[in-house]
Parts: C-alpha cells; structure tokens; sequence
C-alpha cells in the first residue's frame, strides 16, 4: 500500500481485517450451532438466519445514529468504537454456553454498528468526486482479499473445534483497533463538520432528510433489492454446501476463497477503469446481469465443483457495489457524507433484515423432509430475482 496516506491504508487495512474475521466464522459456524444447541442443519439455517437478522436490525435502527455522529464529532472514533465491538461480539460468541448467548453477541455487533458505513465516510472525504468508484472499488477489493483469507483459516482453525476461529477473529479485531488508535488521523475538518440532530439521526428521519437529494430514493430501492439478493452467499453457503453435499468445513472455505480471489481481481483491475469509461450505472447493470446469471445457475448444480462453471459469472458482481456507493455518495456534499453513507448502511440493513425472512426459510424446508423436492440451491432463485428487479431499476438511474 505504498504511497496511500494513513487514512487510506488504515481503511483498507480495517476492511481486510474485518472480512477475515467474518470469514473464518463462516465455515464453522453451522456446526457450532449445531452443537451449542443440539439442532439438524435444517434448524440451524433458521437460527443462524435469526442471528443475521437481530444483526441487521440494530444496524438498521442506528447506521444514521453513527453516521451523524461521524459528521459531528468525526470518522476516528466512531470506527475505532466500531472496531471495538466487534472484538467483544466475536469473543462473546467464543464463549458462549447456549444459543441465548450467541444473540447477545451479534446485538452487541448490530449496536456498535458496523466498520463500511464509517469507512466509506473517511474516504469520501478525502477523495474527489470522480475518483470515489476507484476508491469504493479498493475497498470491496480490500474485502475479497479478507474474504480468500478468511475461510481457509476457519475451515483450517475449525478441525481444532468450531469455537477456535472465533477467538481468532475477537483478536485481529482488537489488534486493528490499536493499530488505528496510533496511525488513523482524523479525515472530516471542523469547517465541515456540523451538529448532531436526532430528527436526521434516525431510519425514517434520515429517508426523509435525503429524500430530497436527485435520484436517491430510486437509487436507496436498488441497493436495498441488491442487498438482499447479494447475502445469499453469506446467510446460505455454508448450509447449501453441507445439506446438499456433506461438505467439511474445509471445502466450504476453499470455495469461499475462491469466489473471493476472482472477485478481489474484478475490483482491483476492471472496476476503476471501467467506471471511467462507461459510468457508475452502466457498470453496476453489467455486474448485475452477471449476478443474475450465476445465482439461476446454481439451482441446477449437481454438486460444489459448479461454482468453479459459473466463476464465468459470479465475479462480475463485484462491480455492483463500488459503483452503487459512487452513484449514492455523489448526491451528498462534504458536510452529509456520514449521513449519506448512514443512510446507505440503513438501507443495505434493511435488507439485511428482509433477507434472513426469505431466504433461509426457503433453503431450510427444501433441506428438510416435508419439502417435495429436495433443493438446497432454491434460496438462489430468489437472489436471481432480486438481482434482476436490481438490474430493472439502476437502467433507470440517471
């Protein structure tokens, strides 16, 4: 990361270290509810989908709470406070002596919010207009990256036992939170800084506020849609794998790993060049075609080696995000972008709320022995057609 400032290597670094964490609890964690609880995988895709959705909505009720508190009292400690509670979630979680525990833990995470919104933030600041696809483009490179790395070592750390790799993660949260504490300078000035006002620092306050902003409400419906047809990999993968194949802890995270490399290369060598050449929006309705497409196919696969037929596909989703970020954070100005991306961080919340509802029930009785059919893979019809009413949607973007 020669010649980046501070700011920006801290947040890579922060994202990196953030999409490791959450990758190495991936693959053990199906099996760690299994465990604590004494659920069937079917049970445990409903729990762990509950899990995600007591997270998503504490982040839906406070992404605006933290990020007017960026605009007023700056990036540094709200996502170093961030970092922080993600540290004790994951070590709660290691712990935990029962299920109630486990929910106790990602509501500490769902408070504290998480490190994209805050992150975002800090880089809107610093760079131009112009560039923030680029630079939204290194950060989901900075995620794919985290995300390859991840996996392998929780699949690797879970043949030690399924509670190892979440004391891994309680600690590379807490060593990128001292590493922040003496290299992250302060990105937003005090002449762009302005009062905290809790008629803004809320879901519906916040809608309202930036309702008024060109374009937003139409481009806060796309990335809502797109949130949640994209979770379909992290709410449903690892229980896909194990119900439809018996796969180990350790092929779910080679497999991860690989969706993460190609994606990682998309972002780090086609997104910047290809938003200057064709635009945000443009960029964003290829990705979401090639999303589309893998997500159709997976209904159809045979076995875990389809991924590797559709890796055609799956990476071109990768240009979804970064440029969906560019299109929203344009719309603000240097004085909101903390609300702007807390605005952002609610609406991909919300999505984060709805998606659990559809999606793991779907996998969890199609895996089960009521279903008619057994089809593991039917969670991804519905991120197919999330991803296409997406696709629908950004066309009309201006």
């Amino acid at each position: 990361m020669a010649g980046l400032s501070p700011s920006v290597r801290f947040v890579i670094a922060t994202i990196v270290i953030d999409a490791i964490g959450f990758g190495i609890i991936i693959p053990v964690t199906p099996r760690l509810l299994m465990e604590v609880g004494g659920l069937d995988i079917a049970q445990a895709a409903r729990f762990g989908g509950a899990l995600s959705l007591l997270y998503a909505g504490f982040q839906f009720l406070l992404g605006p709470v933290m990020g007017n508190l960026g605009d007023r009292f700056g990036r540094r400690p709200v996502l170093l406070g961030s970092l922080a509670g993600f540290s004790l979630n994951f070590a709660l979680m290691a712990f935990a002596p029962s299920l109630t525990w486990l929910l106790i833990g990602q509501a500490i995470a769902g408070i504290f919010g998480g490190t994209y919104g805050p992150a975002q933030a800090a880089l809107a600041d610093i760079s131009k207009a112009e560039d923030r696809a680029r630079v939204f483009g290194m950060v989901g490179a900075a995620f794919g990256i985290g995300f390859v790395i991840g996996p392998v070592i929780g699949g690797l750390l879970g043949e030690y036992g399924h509670r190892v790799p979440f004391l891994v993660a309680a600690g590379l949260a807490a060593l990128n939170f001292v590493y922040g504490l003496t290299v992250f300078p302060e990105t937003l000035s005090p002449a762009n800084r302005r009062p905290f006002d809790w008629r803004r620092a809320n879901p519906f306050g916040a809608f309202k506020n930036l309702g008024k902003l060109p374009g937003i409400t139409r481009l806060g419906l796309v990335l809502l849609v797109w949130q949640i047809s994209s979770l379909i990999y992290p709410l449903t993968w690892s229980y896909y794998l194990i119900a439809g194949f018996g796969a180990s802890g350790a092929t779910i995270g080679w497999t991860l790993a690989f969706v993460g490399i190609s994606m990682a290369l998309i972002q780090i060598f086609l997104t910047g060049r290809a938003v200057q050449r064709f635009g945000e929006r443009k960029v964003a309705m290829f990705g979401l075609l090639g999303a589309t497409l893998a997500y159709a196919g997976f209904l159809f696969g045979p076995h875990w080696h389809w991924a590797l037929v559709l890796s055609i596909f799956m990476p071109l989703q990768s240009l979804v995000q970064p440029s969906l970020a560019a299109l929203v954070s344009k719309r603000g100005q240097a004085d909101n972008q903390g609300e702007v991306q807390g605005f952002t961080a609610s609406i991909m919340s919300l999505g984060s709320i709805i998606a659990p509802l559809l999606l793991n029930p779907v996998l969890a009785y199609f895996s089960g022995p009521a279903a008619p059919i057994f089809a593991p893979g039917a969670a991804f019809i519905i991120a197919a057609l999330m991803s296409l009413l997406a696709l629908v949607w950004v066309a009309r973007v201006a």
